[in-house]
């Protein structure tokens, strides 16, 4: 049901003062917070090799601005929603406004275990990242959870203290892995692209088209994965109904662009007719391969040191995004309570922030313990989930948006209402049933554990009326 004044009055006298975060963050700051989660270099080193390779091929470069149009059409209607939804949570609160407090409960849970996933399964790429980063100066070669448990205790410092502490150090990096690879593409633009040339594809139907488009299209949605968590800072942002929409807008045209000409960039230094084949044989190192070519031995070993430092800054962006969740859950009594007070010095959410620690160092014991391998197993099966958890995240946010607007009177203007969430619905739907019928080949593939992660995220989902019906039978109030 929808919050009411009623069910506010409720909570204890001193609620906001224990159960608010604070922050000053303007929208450059949730900016970086939320662009530095897309992990850029990461994404030009890992997920566009693939979406060439099995995808699309030289017309790849175009599926990152066909996912930016849909994510742009479902931001028109989350932004429009977003000065009707006065607490943080973004799914969650979204869905608990429009479709009542069991679904929006169900989407909370959803929404933490796909977030809890993606951000422990980076670790498994930043690990063995370090290792060859560090292998590459002589330093003998260890195991990758060692370097990931380092990383890991970082983050949960940093997670523990101010919101702003962990924005300027996402500043830095964000800024430092966009600078050299826009460096890196001025390099090959303005040498003419490689032996071809510059590519062609990106504006060629047949290119686009070729290949496997559908898989194209999956991977670049992946790509875009937390962008809609500029609402969870809501709490931290000044003016968050100005700032919210800004910083999503700005997020969503940077990540697609940057995407689009970077991979565009990368296909013109190998070549149109050649680049599918160099990325099935060497996707792993093509990125670091086009650098050595470009900027030479100082600038492939630049791109190592920030292809670390890139995957540090999406780890830490999603732990920010999975403690607001738990703190957001547990101030509505979803969790237990204690996760839902803010540390009286920091104004940050420090128990939430522990206790999404602990979930992820389990996830890391278990990976490291059972010597599953970081990239094809333990990245890889994390990752599938979290695709699909986020991309029906997003359509059932659509759905809560369309339904806001048709039972509540607004100012706005039919196409932000109406039309451009339900196009972007569409976009989602077509994304989704794409990821599912890939999701064995991205599970390794493994059909029973493909339906294992759609069990997992539907009891997810049960959760929510179940939850909700104890609180309701418990008297439980909610702090909203």
């Amino acid at each position: 049901m929808a919050i009411d004044d009623q069910t506010a009055t409720t909570a204890p006298a001193d609620a906001p003062a224990r159960s608010r975060l604070r922050g000053n963050l303007g929208v450059a700051s949730i900016v970086f917070m939320v662009v530095a989660a897309a992990s850029p270099l990461g994404v030009i080193g890992g997920p566009v090799p693939l979406g060439i390779a099995v995808g699309n091929g030289a017309g790849f470069p175009a599926t990152f601005i066909i996912a930016t149009v849909v994510l742009l059409l479902f931001a028109v209607g989350f932004t429009t929603m977003t000065p009707h939804v006065k607490s943080a949570g973004a799914f969650y609160s979204y869905v608990d406004r429009s479709l009542g407090r069991s679904a929006g409960l169900g989407t909370g849970f959803a929404a933490l275990l796909s977030y809890l996933t993606l951000e422990a399964a980076v670790f498994g790429l930043i690990g063995p990242g370090v290792d060859s980063l560090l292998g590459s100066y002589g330093v003998p070669s260890i195991p990758w959870w060692i370097y990931a448990f380092v990383a890991f205790a970082v983050v949960a410092f940093l997670g523990y203290r101010n919101i702003e502490l962990s924005g300027r150090v996402l500043a830095v990096l964000l800024i430092a892995e966009v600078a050299i690879v826009l460096v890196l593409d001025a390099a090959i633009v303005f040498s003419g692209g490689g032996p071809e040339g510059l590519s062609t594809g990106i504006v060629t139907p047949s290119a686009i088209l070729s290949g496997a488009p559908g898989i194209g299209i999956l991977f670049a949605i992946l790509s875009f994965i937390g962008f809609e968590a500029t609402a969870v800072f809501r709490d931290e942002a000044r003016d968050p109904d100005r700032t919210i929409p800004r910083a999503t807008y700005l997020s969503l045209v940077l990540i697609g662009v940057f995407y689009a000409l970077s991979s565009w960039a990368l296909i013109s230094a190998v070549g149109d007719s050649t680049v599918v084949k160099t990325a099935a044989d060497h996707g792993g190192t093509l990125l670091s391969d086009v650098t050595q070519r470009y900027l030479g031995t100082v600038g492939e070993h630049i791109i190592q040191v920030l292809f670390v430092t890139s995957l540090f800054a999406c780890i830490l962006s999603f732990h920010n995004i999975v403690s607001r969740y738990v703190f957001t859950l547990s101030g509505r009594a979803a969790l237990p309570r204690r996760l839902g007070h803010a540390h009286t010095r920091f104004g940050s959410p420090h128990r939430a922030s522990l206790a999404a620690g602990v979930v992820v160092g389990v996830l890391l014991v278990v990976g490291a313990a059972t010597g599953l391998d970081p990239i094809n197993q333990y990245y890889t099966w994390l990752a599938g989930f979290s695709s699909v958890g986020v991309v029906l995240l997003l359509g059932i946010t659509s759905v809560a948006v369309l339904v806001f607007f048709a039972r509540n009177r607004s100012a706005a203007s039919l196409w932000r209402r109406a039309v451009a969430p339900a196009l972007g619905l569409l976009g989602l739907v077509v994304f989704l049933v794409l990821i599912l019928q890939n999701l064995p080949t991205l599970v390794g593939g493994s059909v029973p554990l493909a339906v294992g992660i759609v069990v997992l995220l539907l009891v997810a989902f049960a959760l929510g009326p179940i939850v909700a019906r104890l609180r309701a039978s418990a008297g439980v109030a909610s702090d909203d």
